[in-house]
């Protein structure tokens, strides 16, 4: 019997209805019993980062953010674009990941659920910057731009309706989890 893959799942907003966190919300819907996966939405209960801080005792929610991502096989992020790089509050959960060694060698991708000519594109390269930093693994072939109007997202769920947007989504999903080692 083969072990069914870890996924974790971050949003990189703060915002009621973000797009970025319906693609989040609609993976385990695509990918069904194939992943277990976990979405991580508390970003804005994470503390500033502070060097001094990143020591025993670590915060409780930052605990849980490194624990996620310790038990995860792999991270798919999706995160919008604030004045062309990622928002603070995301750039921080990120920095509380460099000093822990939970996503070294990790296989990371992300969607860009951006509907903008620029697609994110500050916003992806900066993820990649401070990923290069942490010592991910970044999976191209999961790197994917997939444009989610809010027309397409359910008010109730959150998650998205459209069968071609659904697909695109659990298409960057499944190429991260092949580049889980097996």
């Amino acid at each position: 019997m083969t072990r069914t893959p870890h996924l974790a799942l971050i949003s990189g907003s703060t915002r009621a209805g973000s797009t970025n966190t319906s693609v989040i919300l609609t993976v385990p819907e695509v990918l069904g019993e194939a992943v277990r996966a976990t979405p991580y939405l508390d970003l804005a209960r994470l503390p500033h980062f502070n060097p001094d801080d990143d020591v025993e005792p670590l915060p409780a929610e930052v605990v849980r953010l490194r624990e996620l991502i310790a038990g995860a096989d792999a991270v798919l992020f999706c995160t919008p674009e604030y004045a062309g790089d990622l928002p603070g509050s995301f750039k921080n959960l990120l920095d509380w990941t460099v000093g822990g060694v939970e996503i070294v060698d990790k296989p990371v991708g992300w969607i860009n659920a951006s509907s903008s000519p620029t697609g994110a594109a500050g916003a992806h390269r900066a993820l990649r910057t401070v990923l290069g930093y942490t010592g991910a693994s970044v999976v191209e072939e999961a790197c994917a731009r997939v444009p989610v109007p809010r027309a397409v997202v359910d008010e109730g769920t959150g998650t998205i309706t459209d069968p071609a947007v659904r697909e695109a989504v659990a298409e960057a999903a499944r190429r991260l989890l092949a580049a889980i080692p097996r």
